[in-house]
C-alpha cells in the first residue's frame, strides 16, 4: 500500500487537532507488537479498524484470510488492563489463526458449526489465564456471496447499514471467559453492494458527558449510547471503511470532553461497494 511500517497517523482534513487523535493498522506491525495486524484487501469491498488514543484497556482485533473468498474478523473487549490481558490476548490470538484456517478455508463444511467451534476454543483459552468477561464479536466475510457469518458473544451489537435502514445484529450467546460450557449460537447476513457493516467496543457505547446540561434526571452523565452511534452511523457520509470508522470516533470524542482512562475506544467497519465504485 506504500505507506512505512507501524501505526500511522491518519491524516485528516478538518483540524490539527483531530489529525493526531485516531491511529489505523494498515500496514505491515511492528515485528515487536504481535497484537497488531494488517486491513487486508477485499474484492469489491473494504475493512478496517480505528482506535483513538492510547490502548489502555482490553480491546482487540484481528483480520485473517482463511480461503480465497473468506475473511475472518474479530474484535474483542477482554475486562482489565492491557498490561494484566496482554499474554491472554496473545493466547487467543494463537488459537484463532491456528484454528480458524482448519475449520473454514474448505468449501465442503457448515460455516454455522465451524464458527461456534471457533468461539468455543476461544473461549476456553481465555479461561485458561482465570475468569475474564470478554464479549467478542467474530465474523466471516465471504467475498464471492457478500454474506457474514457471525457470531456476537455478549458484544455491543453489530450494526448493518443498507437502503432499508440500520439492523442491530444482537448476541448469539454470552461473553466469552466466563463458562467452560457456555452455549454459543451463529447467525448470518447479507451486505448488499453500497451496505456497511459497523462493530464499536464497549468504550464507545459507554463514552460519557458530565456537563450539567447533559445530565439524566438522577443526575448520571448521560453516555453516548448505541443510540449515538446509530445516529452516527446512519448520517455518516464516508465511502470508505476508515472514513466510516474515523467518523464514529469523532463523534464520540465531540460528545465526551475527556479521554477515557479505563476503556478503549475502537471500530471497526467492513463495507461493500456500491456499484461502480470498485477500482478494479
Amino acid at each position: 500500500m506504500g505507506q512505512t511500517a507501524g501505526v500511522r497517523e491518519l491524516k485528516l482534513q478538518s483540524t490539527g487537532f483531530w489529525r493526531s487523535l485516531f491511529k489505523l493498522d494498515e500496514v505491515a506491525p511492528p515485528p515487536t507488537d504481535p497484537l497488531h495486524c494488517d486491513a487486508p484487501m477485499l474484492r469489491h469491498a473494504e475493512i478496517a479498524a480505528v482506535y483513538s488514543g492510547q490502548r489502555v484497556a482490553g480491546d482487540f482485533y484481528e483480520f485473517l484470510r482463511v480461503g480465497p473468498s473468506r475473511m475472518l474478523f474479530v474484535l474483542l473487549d477482554i475486562a482489565g488492563l492491557r498490561a494484566d490481558t496482554r499474554e491472554i490476548l496473545i493466547a487467543v490470538q494463537k488459537t484463532f489463526r491456528t484454528l480458524a484456517p482448519e475449520l473454514l478455508s474448505g468449501e465442503d463444511f457448515n460455516e454455522t458449526t465451524a464458527m461456534i467451534e471457533l468461539c468455543n476454543e476461544m473461549n476456553l483459552t481465555i479461561l485458561r489465564g482465570g475468569l475474564r468477561s470478554c464479549p467478542a464479536f467474530i465474523g466471516c466475510y465471504n467475498e464471492d456471496l457478500g454474506t457474514v457469518c457471525y457470531a456476537n458473544a455478549g458484544h455491543t451489537p453489530g450494526l448493518l447499514r443498507d437502503n432499508t435502514g440500520i439492523t442491530p445484529l444482537e448476541a448469539t450467546g454470552l461473553p466469552l471467559g466466563l463458562f467452560s460450557h457456555t452455549m454459543q449460537s451463529a447467525a448470518s447476513c447479507h451486505l448488499m453492494p453500497g451496505s456497511a457493516l459497523l462493530v464499536v467496543s464497549r468504550g464507545i457505547v459507554e463514552a460519557e458527558y458530565v456537563h450539567a446540561d447533559h445530565l439524566d434526571a438522577d443526575h448520571q452523565a448521560t453516555e453516548f449510547g448505541l443510540d449515538g452511534v446509530k445516529q452516527s452511523f446512519q448520517h455518516a457520509t464516508a465511502l470508505s471503511a476508515s472514513e466510516l470508522c474515523i467518523s464514529i470516533l469523532q463523534a464520540a470524542r465531540e460528545f465526551t470532553p475527556t479521554t477515557p482512562t479505563h476503556n478503549d475506544l475502537t471500530t471497526l467497519a467492513l463495507v461493500r461497494n456500491a456499484p461502480g465504485d470498485d477500482a478494479v
